[in-house]
């Protein structure tokens, strides 16, 4: 185990799969204690937590529907009580639900800023108040924010919210020696995006970027890494766009 983060305290939220899972391996490999949040899945979120305290890690499961101010709290009860506190938070849970704005319905509405944009906003507020001085907020966005793609009407809505969101916390938090950025994904090979799309569009999106493939969700961790390390330590109010330079 790298021993940079030695007991140092990592929350990642929706981190029982996809992306959020590489980040908690990832970061759990760097020696970060890594609590791993979700909403329903426990089997997977036990799983996971079994493989990093298998590789020689920590880690604790903690259920929570991040769009609940009430049970993100608890959440970070947990981590104090289990850790002493929490020094990185990673804002990954997110859920996508695409249509045009003409056929989005309110459920589809109201679904996507509940988790999205207001779990983004719980988990920050908490924060804000409780993260340890020298720590680390990292927020999930998306590159469509830039790419402005026809039926991610809503959706890109919601991370065009936290991108701002993460630029006004940054300067919030002066004094405190806490960092926050956001990733902003391009296009990566996760069940969430895959999932009820053709070959062809998925390899037509692949080729969008000039390293004609589509990212992993270990690329996505190791920017995460970064922005959760010692080498990241003076980038503060960003967005990084991972996306292979698709924009």
């Amino acid at each position: 185990m790298a021993s940079h983060a030695n007991g140092k305290v990592a929350l990642i939220t929706g981190a029982s799969r996809g992306i959020g899972a590489a980040v908690a391996q990832r970061l759990a490999g760097d020696g970060f204690i890594v609590v791993i949040n979700y909403s329903g899945n426990a089997a997977l979120a036990e799983e996971l937590a079994g493989e990093i305290e298998q590789a020689g890690g920590k880690a604790l499961t903690a259920k929570a529907d991040v769009s609940e101010a009430q049970a993100v709290r608890h959440m970070f009860d947990a981590a104090e009580t289990a850790f002493g506190g929490v020094d990185v938070l990673v804002n990954n849970a997110g859920i996508m639900m695409l249509s045009s704005l003409a056929e989005a319905d309110d459920a589809n509405f109201d679904r996507q800023i509940d988790v999205n944009l207001k779990g983004t906003f719980n988990t920050l507020r908490e924060a804000a108040k409780r993260l340890r001085d020298g720590g680390r907020v990292i927020n999930f966005s998306t590159s469509v924010v830039g790419l402005k793609l026809e039926t991610y009407g809503v959706y890109a809505a919601t991370k065009a919210a936290v991108e701002t969101l993460t630029a006004i916390m940054a300067k919030e938090m002066r004094g405190r020696n806490i960092t926050v950025n956001a990733i902003a994904p391009g296009p990566v090979a996760t069940d969430l995006f895959l999932n009820g799309k053709s070959d062809e569009l998925i390899a037509r999106m692949a080729k969008m970027n000039p390293l004609e493939r589509l990212g992993t969700p270990d690329d996505i961790a190791s920017a995460v890494a970064f922005l959760a390390g010692p080498d990241g330590g003076w980038i503060n109010g960003q967005t990084l766009r991972a996306n292979g330079g698709m924009i």
